[in-house]
């Protein structure tokens, strides 16, 4: 597999600048490129990166989405005046140009294939282009909101035809709706359309119907194009989540994309004075980390908004810190998705219960958004402020925002262990593990009794078992000490295993502690600590065991991520045990997905007699490969009303699990 991070940015894009006063266009800044550069610098992310460099788009390729007459206006701007320049853009609806604009473009353009050319050709695993200007709201005859050609559709139509591409996935995750995008692709069931905007019931700029959730698509197209309204602004990282569990990630196992396009603008991010959502940067690394599941890995991020220098810059390096594969930071805030989030995703799920098999059986039906529609009353009857005042607000915000962002991010951010991943080797176990797994020296047996004490004294009866425990707590130490990211042992007794490492990383000093037990669970451990909740998931994978793991999206998605990150671990333990009918890629994606928690710190114990699913799990550990999960079979009636008796059950404990506004 592919490995590696393309990173494209061209100085030349930061020459089209608005020439004229235009209160609308003018955050729409060349710094917005160079500022984020300079921030990858200061992280010393760039020099991790794959170079590629950007080059101009051809004529041909820019047709494959826009007309000839859009690109002949275009093209006649590169030299005319500032006033004949003024006029040109007077005719669009938000946009600007500049001499250097048509070129600019033009490398936009280049520099977003240039990306997918790394990435299907196996040069890279995945990548970012930052690029000016930004793409999705152009439309196919019309430049619109700062966009003049439509960068991630000519991406997703040179893939179909340059790669024979079946399925691609394009996620918006920008501030805005990319109508543009939609508009080009509504027909079209080869690419699946996820649009997540600030919308306050068509009050919010583009302002249109079809930017509502009940926009699906037309013709062919109907359930292939996803929008995600949010009505009111102040959304945060748990809303961003639960659209990802509830809506985006089931939606895209299922579709199964072979390359995966993100429209990304970060004005969806915290200090946005165009967006005004309480997003902090990490939530994009989670997104991010989230997304490269997907597609066998072949994940193309595209610049789009992002009007706040500061957060954009750092939400940027959150994305290439993902990309690169660093453990992903703890996701901040409290974890529970707003009333009006949950009737956004509920209404989606309505929507597009007939066209999706994993919505078949939930329960879905749409809801009035209540919770936003009187609160848009009042803000219509109220006088609004004048644009000075607003203008000082969003200044003064700007600053405040800034200050928090620096302390924000030092507390987040955390070194990074040398060592990705750790494990004990028997002889010749280096022939079978992927390269930068660092075998660890193992215990004695002297050594695991005095650490062990009396604890579990009595269980340990066997040499065999007092030496594959010693070799767990060798590797677990080394986690517990940030010395590695993460491990995996083999041992003969894995729930006996599973039960010390837990009590050995409370009596450590971890407080919250998440195990997922796959298989025969033969020994509960001992919780009398109160330390760490125990996820007895051999009951939810009696939603699993069904031949081909049927149900693992829905108890996997709809219930295990929204509890394990309403419960924010700060040590995740997997342990597999015997007797499993969940298959080797079905574990390897639950651990790949498990990743995104507890700085990434994870430890999986598997018996020793699975040599096939230890190589597997321990690519995933080292970032090596994300498995393929293969063809998608929806979960039965009876399974998905488990989980969701399930998720009614818990949600009001652990309420990231609601996605419905029945709470």
């Amino acid at each position: 597999m592919a490995s590696g991070t393309a990173l494209i940015y061209d100085e030349e894009m930061t020459t089209h600048k608005l020439l004229w006063r235009d209160p609308i266009c003018d955050i729409e800044v060349p710094e917005r490129l160079s500022s984020s550069y300079e921030q990858l610098r200061s992280y010393h992310l760039v020099e991790r990166c794959v170079h590629v460099p950007a080059r101009e788009g051809s004529e041909e390729e820019i047709l494959l989405v826009h007309s000839s007459e859009h690109l002949e206006v275009a093209k006649s701007t590169q030299t005319m005046n500032e006033e004949e320049l003024k006029r040109v853009s007077e005719n669009y609806d938000a946009f600007f140009f500049h001499p250097s604009t048509y070129r600019c473009a033009r490398l936009a353009v280049g520099a977003t294939l240039q990306l997918v050319d790394a990435v299907m050709s196996g040069k890279v695993r995945n990548g970012m282009a930052l690029v000016r200007p930004p793409g999705h709201h152009s439309q196919r005859n019309a430049a619109n909101g700062f966009c003049l050609f439509n960068n991630v559709a000519i991406a997703a139509e040179y893939a179909k035809l340059k790669y024979g591409l079946q399925r691609i996935l394009i996620v918006d995750w920008d501030v805005h709706h990319g109508q543009g995008t939609q508009y080009i692709f509504e027909e079209d069931p080869s690419v699946l359309y996820f649009s997540w905007h600030r919308y306050e019931h068509q009050e919010f700029w583009p302002s249109l119907k079809e930017s509502d959730y009940d926009a699906v698509g037309l013709g062919r197209g109907k359930g292939f194009n996803i929008n995600l309204p949010w009505n009111k602004v102040g959304m945060g990282n748990s809303d961003y989540l639960a659209a990802f569990f509830h809506v985006l990630l089931p939606m895209a196992f299922e579709f199964d994309p072979e390359l995966v396009i993100v429209s990304s603008g970060y004005d969806s991010g915290i200090g946005d004075p165009e967006g005004q959502m309480n997003a902090t940067p990490e939530v994009f690394a989670h997104l991010t980390h989230f997304l490269m599941q997907l597609a066998n890995g072949k994940l193309c991020v595209i610049l789009e908004g992002g009007y706040h220098l500061k957060s954009l810059g750092e939400s940027v390096c959150m994305t290439v810190k993902t990309l690169l594969g660093d453990p992903v930071p703890q996701i901040t805030g409290e974890m529970a998705p707003c009333l009006s989030a949950v009737e956004s995703i509920q209404n989606v799920r309505a929507a597009h219960k007939p066209y999706w098999k994993w919505l078949a059986y939930e329960d879905t039906s749409f809801l009035q958004s209540l919770s936003t529609k009187s609160h848009l009353l009042k803000k219509t009857n109220s006088n609004p402020s004048t644009e000075h005042e607003s203008k000082i607000t969003n200044n003064n915000n700007s600053v405040k925002v800034e200050r928090f962002l620096e302390l924000h991010m030092k507390n987040i951010l955390f070194p990074v262990p040398p060592i990705k991943t750790a494990t004990t080797g028997s002889e010749g176990s280096e022939h079978f593990l992927p390269e930068h797994v660092q075998l660890v020296k193992e215990m004695d047996k002297t050594e695991v009794k005095a650490l062990l004490g009396d604890f579990y004294a009595d269980l340990v009866k066997e040499d065999k078992t007092l030496l594959s425990l010693g070799r767990m707590l060798v590797i677990l130490d080394k986690i517990l000490k940030k010395e590695v990211c993460n491990g995996i042992a083999a041992s003969p007794t894995a729930a006996l295993s599973a039960a010390i490492a837990l009590r050995h990383s409370v009596r450590f000093g971890f407080q919250r502690v998440l195990c997922v037990f796959v298989g025969d669970l033969q020994m509960i451990p001992d919780t009398e600590d109160g330390g760490f909740i125990f996820l007895l998931t051999n009951l939810l994978l009696l939603f699993l065991k069904d031949a081909e793991g049927n149900d693992f999206f829905s108890a996997v998605l709809g219930f295990i991520l929204p509890v394990a990150y309403s419960y924010q671990p700060n040590l995740t333990v997997i342990a597999v045990g015997p007797n499993r009918n969940l298959g080797i890629n079905g574990i390897s994606l639950l651990v790949a997905l498990l990743q995104g928690l507890a700085e990434s710190r994870i430890f999986a114990v598997i018996e020793d007699t699975e040599i096939s699913l230890m190589q597997s799990v321990t690519k995933v550990l080292v970032s090596a490969s994300t498995p393929p999960f293969g063809i998608y079979v929806p979960p039965t009636q009876e399974k998905v009303n488990k989980i969701k008796a399930l998720r009614d059950q818990f949600q009001q404990e652990w309420k990231m699990l609601q996605c419905s506004g029945k709470l």
